[in-house]
């Protein structure tokens, strides 16, 4: 971020000094302005403001307090966990008002914690928690007075108390330690801690939220992750990663933390993402923060296949389905169509690439373009080609050189896959 306000500025002064040596600075500063707001753990509130358009910079650090050295160990310390002096986690928002206003600002602030929550966000309690709005001029204060004045309503009306955040005037802004700067793209596997109330200043955005039909849900198995209302890095990064190839048979469904009305929901609500697993409704279990394929495809197997079950050991354990198994009798003498991984849904052999060669596997000359990937196998003493899904990484088999015609013998595990006719 730091970068592109150094060329924003760059670029600012070199139009100042074009026009007008003296004006260059008046020019660059008129184009900014900055605000210090508190909303919890600064690492979530930098990267949210950061992806809005219009902020510059925003750099994570400490104000608020006096008497406490501005250091993350010091304001942290049990000592100043109630001490009302502590500095609180704050961020520092540098933005440009001509495509970002400041009550703009304000209404995303309030909309991404929980403002009535007094020296807290969720698990996170203490006075370096606390909300606050640290003003640089009495017109920002207006402001900030004004937009808490809208809000509360909407917070009344939906339930919540008080607001407690401070409104204060900025008297000194303290940069936190190097390694809290954009830390949550240092740390790509994790969680954003959302508190948001899911109150908008939109109420209809609210009403909306709140009236997400999760009958369907509550019959068979479903996945659930939690979204966050606003942007988490997390999330995107697991949709990317997981969401955008899955089509497995287990539906697996977006929702924010207030749209899990009708479930039976035992983990806590508040990290994104959170990945539930539902049967009948109710959680099994919960996995909280990211989760890359590989952890994801083993949690789903366990949910989908069972941990004692073959095909979960097949998939996970590298394991081999006895020869002419049941599911190998059902899938031996299809009718045309394709075979899919189990988990994901990726499709990954066809029926016309499958030819007979009497071991009591599965075999085929080829898989689908791109739909597994093979490395070696030293196992059990044996040279062999391991075959894994592409999507799922999932165990599949091994391939061989002696297949018709010189081609290749995909042998495969028939409890990995479903099939679906063309």
């Amino acid at each position: 971020m730091r970068t592109l306000v150094w060329l924003s500025l760059t670029m600012a002064l070199l139009a100042g000094f074009a026009a007008s040596p003296a004006r260059a600075e008046v020019v660059a500063s008129s184009q900014l302005d900055t605000i210090v707001l508190g909303a919890g753990c600064f690492w979530g509130v930098e990267k949210r403001f950061e992806a809005m358009d219009g902020v510059l910079d925003v750099v994570s650090g400490y104000a608020g307090g006096q008497g406490v050295t501005p250091s993350y160990r010091a304001i942290t310390h049990p000592r100043n966990r109630h001490n009302p002096n502590n500095h609180a986690e704050v961020v520092q928002v540098q933005f440009q008002p001509s495509l970002i206003s400041l009550q703009t600002l304000l209404e995303r602030f309030f909309e991404m914690h929980d403002p009535t929550q007094q020296n807290r966000q969720g698990n996170d309690i203490g006075t370096q928690y606390r909300s606050m709005i640290l003003t640089n001029s009495e017109q920002q204060a207006q402001l900030a007075r004004a937009v808490k004045a809208r809000y509360q309503p909407l917070l009344t009306a939906a339930g919540y108390g008080a607001i407690q955040t401070q409104i204060q005037p900025l008297q000194q802004f303290f940069e936190a330690e190097e390694y809290h700067q954009d830390y949550l793209a240092k740390n790509p596997n994790g969680y954003c801690p959302d508190h948001a109330t899911g109150v908008r200043f939109d109420s209809s955005k609210f009403q909306l939220n709140a009236q997400v039909d999760n009958s369907l849900l509550l019959n068979g198995k479903h996945i659930v992750m939690i979204d966050s209302a606003s942007y988490c890095p997390y999330c995107e990064k697991f949709k990317a990663d997981v969401v955008a190839h899955y089509q497995g048979k287990i539906p697996l469904h977006l929702r924010q933390a207030e749209q899990l009305h009708q479930l039976t929901i035992k983990s806590p609500t508040w990290a994104t993402p959170t990945l539930l697993f539902l049967d009948q409704g109710q959680e099994v279990f919960g996995v909280q923060g990211y989760m890359n394929p590989k952890d994801f495809y083993l949690a789903l197997g366990y949910f989908s296949l069972g941990q004692d079950s073959e095909a979960f050991k097949t998939a996970f354990q590298s394991g081999t389905d006895r020869p002419f198994c049941q599911q190998y009798e059902l899938f031996r003498d299809t009718a045309d169509g394709q075979f899919i991984d189990a988990l994901s849904g990726a499709a990954l052999f066809d029926t016309r690439d499958r030819f007979d060669s009497g071991t009591g596997w599965l075999s085929f000359t080829k898989a689908i373009d791109g739909a597994v990937i093979t490395r070696p196998d030293h196992s059990h003493g044996m040279i062999r080609t391991e075959v894994l899904a592409a999507v799922s990484g999932i165990h599949l088999g091994h391939v061989f050189n002696d297949g018709p015609r010189g081609k290749p013998r995909y042998c495969i595990n028939a409890t990995v896959l479903d099939f679906v006719a063309r």
